[in-house]
C-alpha cells in the first residue's frame, strides 16, 4: 500500500465535499417532483463556466491521465494531437452545430435522428450507443481506474471497480445532470492540481532540484524523439499516429463525432441557459484541451526518462504520482478518483437518457409519467455499471495501450456517425435509407480493411472509410430519387452568428495551436 493516513484522510475529506456539493445542488425545492427534463437537461439552467468545466471532467479519465500519459511515454507528445485538435473541434462544433441541436430542443442524439430521418435510424443509432458506451467506454474507465486504486491501495481490482461504481452513482443516480455537471468544476479543479503536482515534481527530479524549466530543457536534451509532433514513417508508432493524416485526415473525423454527436459530451451544451453560454462554455472547455498535455502526456514522457523499464506504459502515470510526498500524494490520488468518477457519471447518465428516451418511452412505455421516466433511467445506470464491472478485465485487460485500444475500436462506427449528421444538417435531400447505409457500411468496411489491409493506419483507415460512406450514401440518395425530405432541416431557420468574444477566442485557439506545431513539427 503506497497512500499513507494522510493520503486516506485527504481522499476521504474530498469524497465528503463532493457528495455534499451533489446533494445541495441537486436537492428538490419543496413540492416539487423531479421531472425528465430536471434529470436529463439540468432544467436547462446550465452557465457556460460550469458546460466547460464539466466537458472537460467529462473528457479527462482514466483513459486519458493513465491511457494518454502511456501513450506519452511509448509514442511521445505526438499522442497530444488528440487534445490539441480537439481544441479547434469544439469551436467548429460551437459555432455550426450547436445552434442546430438547440434550435430543435431535443435531448438526445438519436432523437435528433428521428426528427431529421425516422424512426429506424434512431434506434439503430441509441442501440449502437448504448453498447458503445457501456462496453467500450464504461468497461475502460472502470479498468483503467481500479488498476490505479489496486496499485496505490493494494486492493483486488474488483473492489476498486466497485468503490468507483458506487462513488460515481451515490450523487449521479440521485441527482441527474445538474448534480454530475455541478460537482464536475470540483473534480476539474482536482483534476489540475493533480496533475500539475505529478509533471511539477518529474520535471523537478529530471533537472535534478533545478527547477522546471530546466527539467523540461534536460528532458527534450534526453528524449528529442518524444518531442516530435508530426512521426515519420519510420517511426514505431506511425501506425498509431501517421504523420500528416494526424492533421488533414482521420482525426478530423473522430474528433468532430466526439465532440459533436456524442451524447455524454455534447448533453452539457444541450442543458445551457441558451446559445451563448453554451457557446462560452465550448470556448472555454477549448482553451482547457490545450493546456491538458501538460498533465496528462508530459508525465508520460518524463517517465520513458525516469522509469524506463516499465511492465507497460499505462504504468507511466502511476508511477511518476509515487513521486509525490503524502499529503500532495493524496490530493493527485483524488484528483484522479475525481477524473474516474466525472466520466463514470457521465457516462450512465447519458446511457440512462439514451435507453429512457430513446427506447423506454419511444418503443416501450409511450405513456410513462415522469416520475416513471426518472425511475427507469435511474435502474438503467446501475445496471450498466454491473455490466461494466463484469466485462471490464476480460475485454480491456489484454490491450497494452487502453486509449488506442479504445480509438480503434471506436474508429468502426466514427466515420458513419459524421456522415449521418453532416448530410442531414447540409443535405436536404439525404434520405433515412442513407443514413443506415453509412452506418453499416461504416462497420462493414472498417472491419474489411482491418482484416485485409492491416498495413493501413487505423487514423488514416477512418478518413478513408469516411469517404467511402459518404459516396455510398450519397449513391443511396440519388437513386432514391434525390427528394427534397419533408423533415430535411432548413438553414434559413438557425442563426449562426456569434460575439465578438466568441470569435476573437476562436482566432486565439488557432494561433496557439500554428505557434505549438511550428515550434515541435
Amino acid at each position: 500500500m503506497i497512500l499513507n493516513g494522510i493520503d486516506i484522510g485527504v481522499l476521504i475529506a474530498y469524497t465528503l465535499i463532493l457528495l455534499f456539493v451533489a446533494y445541495w445542488v441537486s436537492r428538490d425545492e419543496k413540492g416539487h417532483e423531479k421531472n425528465a427534463n430536471d434529470y436529463f437537461l439540468a432544467s436547462k439552467s446550465l452557465p457556460w463556466w460550469a458546460i466547460g468545466a464539466s466537458l472537460i471532467a467529462a473528457n479527462i479519465s482514466a483513459e486519458q491521465i493513465i491511457g494518454m500519459s502511456g501513450s506519452g511515454y511509448k509514442i511521445g507528445m505526438a499522442i497530444a494531437a488528440y487534445e490539441l485538435m480537439a481544441a479547434i473541434t469544439l469551436i467548429i462544433i460551437a459555432k455550426f452545430f450547436l445552434p442546430i441541436f438547440l434550435t430543435k430542443g431535443i435531448y438526445t442524439m438519436p432523437q435528433f435522428l428521428e426528427n431529421r430521418y425516422d424512426g429506424r435510424v434512431r434506434t439503430v443509432m441509441a442501440i449502437f450507443w448504448l453498447a458503445l458506451y457501456t462496453f467500450v467506454n464504461l468497461t475502460s474507465v472502470l479498468y483503467l481506474g481500479s488498476l490505479a486504486i489496486s496499485q496505490f491501495i493494494g486492493v483486488d481490482m474488483v473492489y476498486g471497480m466497485i468503490f468507483l461504481v458506487l462513488f460515481s452513482m451515490a450523487y449521479s443516480v440521485y441527482g441527474g445532470l445538474k448534480a454530475v455537471a455541478m460537482t464536475d468544476i470540483v473534480q476539474v479543479i482536482m483534476l489540475v492540481l493533480g496533475g500539475l503536482f505529478v509533471s511539477y515534481l518529474a520535471l523537478n527530479q529530471i533537472s535534478g532540484d533545478a527547477g522546471v524549466v530546466q527539467g523540461f530543457a534536460t528532458l527534450m536534451e534526453k528524449a528529442p524523439e518524444k518531442f516530435d509532433m508530426i512521426l515519420s514513417k519510420d517511426n514505431p508508432s506511425y501506425m498509431d499516429l501517421p504523420g500528416i493524416s494526424v492533421l488533414i485526415g482521420g482525426l478530423w473525423i473522430m474528433n468532430i463525432s466526439y465532440w459533436g454527436f456524442n451524447q455524454y459530451i455534447i448533453q452539457r451544451a444541450l442543458a445551457a441557459k441558451n446559445i451563448q453560454e453554451a457557446q462560452k462554455g465550448m470556448a472555454f472547455a477549448a482553451y482547457m484541451k490545450l493546456f491538458v498535455p501538460i498533465i496528462v502526456v508530459l508525465p508520460g514522457i518524463c517517465a520513458a526518462v525516469l522509469a524506463t523499464d516499465l511492465a507497460k506504459p499505462d504504468q507511466a502515470y502511476p508511477e511518476m504520482m509515487k513521486l509525490l510526498p503524502h499529503g500532495l500524494l493524496g490530493v493527485a490520488f483524488a484528483a484522479l478518483v475525481a477524473a474516474i468518477a466525472s466520466s463514470l457519471s457521465s457516462m450512465s447518465n447519458s446511457i440512462s437518457t439514451i435507453f429512457t428516451m430513446d427506447i423506454y418511452k419511444k418503443l416501450i412505455n409511450q405513456n410513462a409519467s415522469e416520475h416513471k421516466l426518472v425511475f427507469v433511467g435511474r435502474a438503467t445506470a446501475l445496471i450498466a455499471m454491473v455490466i461494466a464491472i463484469v466485462l471490464a478485465k476480460p475485454l480491456v485487460g489484454k490491450s497494452e495501450q487502453a486509449f488506442q485500444f479504445i480509438q480503434e475500436f471506436t474508429g468502426f462506427f466514427t466515420p458513419g456517425i459524421v456522415v449521418i449528421f453532416l448530410f442531414g444538417f447540409f443535405w436536404k435531400k439525404a434520405t433515412a435509407g442513407s443514413a443506415l447505409t453509412a452506418a453499416i457500411s461504416s462497420v462493414v468496411l472498417s472491419w474489411l480493411f482491418k482484416i485485409y489491409l492491416p498495413e493501413v493506419p487505423f487514423m488514416d483507415r477512418v478518413g478513408l472509410v469516411f469517404i467511402l460512406c459518404c459516396v455510398l450514401a450519397a449513391a443511396v440518395t440519388l437513386l432514391g430519387g434525390a427528394k427534397e425530405q419533408a423533415n430535411a432541416i432548413h438553414l434559413d431557420d438557425v442563426s449562426f452568428k456569434t460575439t465578438s468574444g466568441f470569435n476573437i477566442a476562436a482566432v486565439g485557439v488557432v494561433l496557439i495551436l500554428a505557434a505549438i506545431y511550428a515550434t515541435w513539427w
